[in-house]
């Protein structure tokens, strides 16, 4: 599939400059589904420096002749989707109509989002009479994506990176890097100039963080784990540069007495979807006790049911986790969880009929409390924790027991208990009752879960320095 066209940089597809082969493993299978090259410094190097080149121009064109560009990658974009969908698919186990629908629709939904927000976007402002606000490209950006949701991030990135000016080197998942490479090439065929958009493959301890280090790099926008964005932060210290990071989750689901019926239902569905590796997953179900009996056994039904299989076949089932490390860590979670609390669905090992694959059993323990393992740690898998709570109070404060602070969940009919809630969970997110966010909506945490904020305007202004400048309109 990649033919060896591995890294992208200068406006053209190069050989690394040394060969450090990677075998890239469909999940579903097991198998090798490619062998990409990890970069070296040499690469790095040699990015940032396109990155550099092109910056100067770049950051002076025009905010319509960005728009164009970023307009006919979309055309691009839509035209290839299918390849993307079976990338995605292939590299990192979503189920196909999901790939299809979700992983590959949420690109596109971003695109437009950001096309949008730029519609009306100015980078000059008045202040006073004679003083302006200017808002200028911080300069180049290193991207590092993670492998859950390739494309809803890379372009969370990519896209408002360019927009404002500023170039770019992406270091996407090695786990799941098909998808980044097949976006390279939709950037080359809509026609970027060279040197604004470069891809080099690496790893975290290499690529990542010579990036992260790198003083010709302005800017380091990072989605991942907390532990590695700790790192990064660390790495970046010594340039001072820029850090925006997006890291993990453990969304707290609170299920009042009057909440909707199936509310326990939709949690549990919304906690599996895409295997459960989303940072934003509402993993932790609050529910009141009242509720609490029905929920549990509602909960237990829906891991029942959730069809397991491979990421080839159509259908509204769910595929394997990415990969048998990531395997490991949540079936030594779900050992955990089976010594500290009540399994009432799923549990250790494949699923029936399933012997080759990293498919997991959607998992479900109850009786769960809030200084348990399950309850703390960011499994990234299909497994839900239910914890019961009495008041009010006692809700808001199990659900900001958490070093993390993504998204949390509220589920009533009274709208000023919903509002009321909403204002004292500490995280970047609330979804209540269901209603998704809107388009261009910020996307980002409180705490451990990060500092940045993706999407719509506040995506475009994370990659913009502010200069005041007094005597504007002065004779």
């Amino acid at each position: 599939m990649l033919e060896k066209k591995e890294f992208y940089i200068n406006g053209q597809w190069v050989a690394p400059a040394a060969a450090n082969d990677y075998a890239v493993i469909n999940p579903s299978t097991e198998e090798q589904c490619a062998v990409i090259s990890l970069g070296g410094q040499a690469d790095t190097d040699a990015a940032v420096a396109a990155a550099r080149a092109a910056f100067d121009s770049w950051s002076q064109t025009s905010k319509e002749e960005r728009t164009r560009l970023i307009e006919k990658l979309k055309e691009v974009y839509i035209a290839r989707q299918e390849e993307m969908a079976q990338a995605m698919s292939q590299e990192m186990g979503a189920p196909i109509d999901l790939s299809r629908a979700q992983q590959v629709g949420a690109g596109s939904w971003h695109i437009d989002g950001f096309l949008k927000a730029f519609e009306d976007f100015s980078f000059e402002r008045d202040f006073t009479s004679s003083e302006k606000t200017l808002l200028e490209p911080i300069g180049v950006c290193a991207l590092i994506t993670p492998w859950n949701w390739p494309m809803n991030q890379i372009i969370l990135k990519a896209i408002p990176a360019m927009a404002t000016g500023c170039t770019v080197i992406l270091k996407p998942s090695e786990i799941a890097p098909l998808s980044g490479v097949l976006f390279a090439e939709f950037v080359h065929e809509a026609g970027f100039p060279a040197g604004v958009f470069n891809l080099v493959n690496g790893d975290g301890p290499g690529v990542g963080s010579q990036l992260s280090s790198h003083p010709e790099v302005d800017m380091v926008s990072f989605t991942g784990s907390t532990r590695a964005g700790i790192a990064i932060s660390k790495a970046a210290a010594d340039t001072l540069k820029r850090v925006s990071l997006e890291l993990g989750g453990k969304g707290a689901n609170v299920i009042f007495e009057d909440a909707h019926p199936k509310a326990a239902k939709a949690g549990a569905i919304r906690c599996f979807r895409n295997s459960g590796q989303s940072c934003n997953a509402p993993t932790r179900m609050l529910v009141h006790k009242s509720r609490y009996d029905e929920a549990v056994e509602m909960a237990a039904d829906v891991a029942t049911n959730t069809h397991v299989g491979p990421a080839s076949e159509e259908g509204k089932h769910i595929g394997p986790v990415v990969s048998e490390a990531q395997f490991n860590k949540i079936q030594g979670l779900i050992e955990k969880g089976m010594s500290e609390a009540r399994l009432v669905a799923g549990g250790l090992g494949r699923p029936d009929g399933l012997n080759r694959g990293y498919y997991v059993k959607p998992t479900v323990f109850a009786d769960v409390t809030n200084d348990m393992t399950i309850a703390q740690e960011e499994v990234f898998g299909p497994v839900l924790s239910i914890i019961p709570f009495e008041t009010e109070e006692e809700a808001i404060a199990i659900a900001n027991d958490t070093p993390y602070g993504l998204t949390n969940y509220i589920q009533t009919e009274d709208t000023e208990k919903r509002r009321r809630v909403a204002r004292r969970l500490r995280s970047g997110m609330v979804e209540t009752n269901g209603q998704g966010f809107a388009m261009g909506s910020p996307f980002g945490g409180y705490k451990q879960s990060g500092n940045g904020r993706e999407g719509g305007v506040f995506g475009l202004e994370e990659f913009l320095e502010v200069k005041a400048v007094s005597g504007w309109a002065a004779e």
